[in-house]
């Protein structure tokens, strides 16, 4: 169900910043979802928001992909001239450009993506910036020692927060920086260290974590630790997001338009942030 204030919240702001302009009412609806094996403390929202940052990728035929192929196709069914308005037909592997890793994805019983409670999806946003030791090492990870800075600074972690992973690796999405594969074909990139993951678990009520490369692990990862980690703890994950640089460390709100495809494991999503 949605979060204590969430709609009076959501339409409050919508009706301040006079978003829809024209639209008489707003309407937000919420279905009723199963019980989740986590159920995280309510989060605490803004109240208002300055401007909206999108973290998302552009998604075309050509974007990185884990496997090294494309991983989108588009088809055109009608076009405008010949039929009076254009459509395509999509050929999509779910985990492709700025995604969501559904707790499906590495766990028979985890939510799958139409299943996340919308609660889960509207959350506090805290970005840890590695950039620094990432310039340095390409295969650096996202530790507890990041955390308790991060938290020395801006206070404990906040209940239902998505943690997100600041590597600047963005910056290399059209190149082939981005993959970083060495002559073996291993992968060079940022990721969170399954310490991490297993502290934000056992010790923080978190919804979920991000980051701006192709896998919650590191590149280099010979067993995927903390996809099987984290993601059968019915948290999700979201990956190859984009312009963390732009929100501030802590106090942002994040919006996570995942897929709502039944039995998804993932899918691109849009993902926002309110500042």
């Amino acid at each position: 169900m949605c979060v204590p204030g969430c709609q009076e919240t959501v339409l409050g702001r919508l009706g301040r910043r006079g978003f829809f302009k024209g639209a008489g009412v707003a309407t937000l609806a919420v279905g009723t979802g199963a019980v989740a094996s986590f159920r995280p403390a309510a989060a605490q929202m803004p109240r208002q928001f300055e401007r909206v940052v999108d973290l998302t990728h552009t998604l075309g035929r050509n974007f990185p992909t884990f496997e090294g192929s494309p991983n989108l196709e588009m088809e055109r069914i009608v076009s405008l001239d010949a039929d009076g308005y254009n459509m395509f037909r999509w050929l999509l592997v779910e985990h492709t450009g700025t995604h969501m890793d559904a707790p499906f994805h590495f766990s028979n019983d985890g939510f799958s993506a139409d299943e996340i409670p919308l609660d889960q999806l509207v959350v506090p946003l805290a970005v840890i910036d590695i950039r620094a030791k990432a310039a340095d090492d390409p295969d650096a990870q996202l530790t507890p020692d990041d955390i308790a800075a991060w938290e020395a600074e801006h206070g404990e972690l906040p209940a239902n927060a998505c943690v997100a992973m600041n590597s600047g690796w963005d910056a290399h999405v059209g190149t082939d920086m981005f993959r970083n594969a060495d002559a073996d074909g291993v992968m060079h990139f940022p990721g969170f260290h399954v310490e991490a993951t297993e502290m934000l678990a056992a010790e923080r009520s978190v919804a979920g974590i991000a980051v701006d490369t192709l896998s919650l692990d590191f590149g280099p990862s010979p067993d995927f630790a903390v996809h099987y980690q984290w993601l059968p703890t019915n948290r999700w994950g979201i990956e190859a997001i984009a312009n963390l640089g732009a929100v501030p460390a802590s106090g942002a709100t994040l919006v996570v338009g995942g897929p709502k495809i039944e039995g998804a494991t993932g899918g691109p999503s849009r993902v926002i942030a309110l500042v």
